[in-house]
């Protein structure tokens, strides 16, 4: 083991990497963090057997539940992801470990980029950028993005993150979210009734798509809703692929049931090269990079030293999944 190993570890960090980052990087960011404490990188599946069932916390994308028996001074399993579907969190539970994720850390770039491709159509950049690649001096017609409405679908960290950067740009917005009686930083807020939803859509210029994927969320915008939407319209999906119906999202964008579409997910996923998605000159589409971003460890060490502080009783647990006190 290096130096850095030790055979009871306070933290430990699981080799296996995410966004092709270093967790090499991600235990020297916690490491600055928390100079008090030992944070062990666990650089083989031998390491993650020795050191997990001594460590206070362990922070990876899931953790393997066989070790969890041994591990009788675990009480934080911190989760690089913002899901933890693939988390056994049952059985963390009922071990008492805490589960956090790292909700929020990529809603900047999620965000900008999400302005950025509504700022390609309403400047009609893309076909700025067709006729640059074949060398044509041409002027094009261009749109404005002042006094559009702007609808954003989920007003979590991502979805705050868009309207907060939107304030500028003299638009109007309307947030849609589960608890609409509870407000938000949009100009309006409606709920995800079928109702509400086609009477934000109805006045969109723009649909940023900025929710979780859940049993109401799945195929969220389908035939009805792009019949909804303005000819004009154009829907940013910065979320989930299967929030959108791809069969009915193709069928508008080459009917011209809308403008365009700008896709950071598709359903499925990655996208088949063959797919027509791909040939449709109104539909953006990038492999899932809007999260991406050089600031990511430094983010995620932010909450997971301040929870493994919050251990000791210093402060809440930030971004937690399961808590098992609180929970039975």
């Amino acid at each position: 083991m290096s130096a850095h190993q030790t055979a009871d570890p306070d933290i430990v960090v699981l080799r296996e990497g995410t966004e092709g980052l270093s967790m090499a990087s991600y235990a020297d960011a916690l490491r600055e963090r928390l100079p008090d404490r030992t944070v062990a990188l666990a650089r083989t599946p031998a390491e993650e057997r020795d050191l997990v069932p001594t460590a206070r916390a362990v922070t990876g994308i899931t953790i393997d539940a066989d070790l969890l028996d041994r591990a009788d001074r675990l009480e934080l399993f911190a989760c690089t992801f913002a899901g933890t579907d693939h988390v056994p969190t049952d059985a963390l539970r009922e071990h008492g470990v805490s589960v956090t994720n790292a909700g929020g850390i990529h809603a900047p770039g999620i965000a900008e980029q999400a302005i950025a491709n509504m700022l390609v159509f309403a400047r009609n950049l893309h076909e700025g950028f067709r006729r640059k690649s074949n060398g044509e001096w041409r002027h094009f017609q261009s749109r404005e993005f002042t006094d559009s409405t702007v609808t954003v679908v989920g007003l979590g960290s991502i979805g705050q993150a868009v309207v907060q950067r939107l304030a500028g740009f003299e638009v109007g917005t309307i947030g849609i979210r589960y608890t609409p009686e509870k407000g938000g930083p949009t100009d309006e807020v409606l709920g995800f009734d079928d109702d509400d939803v086609h009477a934000a859509l109805a006045r969109s210029d723009y649909v940023v798509l900025a929710c979780p994927l859940n049993d109401l969320t799945r195929g969220l915008i389908g035939e009805a809703e792009l019949a909804t939407l303005p000819p004009e319209a154009v829907v940013v999906n910065a979320a989930r692929g299967g929030l959108v119906d791809t069969d009915a999202l193709v069928s508008a964008l080459q009917t011209e049931g809308i403008r365009g579409a700008a896709l950071d997910v598709t359903d499925p996923e990655p996208l088949p090269p063959d797919h027509v998605l791909w040939d449709l000159e109104n539909c953006l589409i990038t492999p899932h990079t809007g999260g991406h971003t050089p600031k990511h460890w430094d983010r995620l060490a932010d909450i997971v030293a301040s929870n493994v502080a919050a251990l000791d009783g210093d402060g809440e647990l930030e971004n937690a999944v399961v808590t098992p006190d609180a929970d039975g």
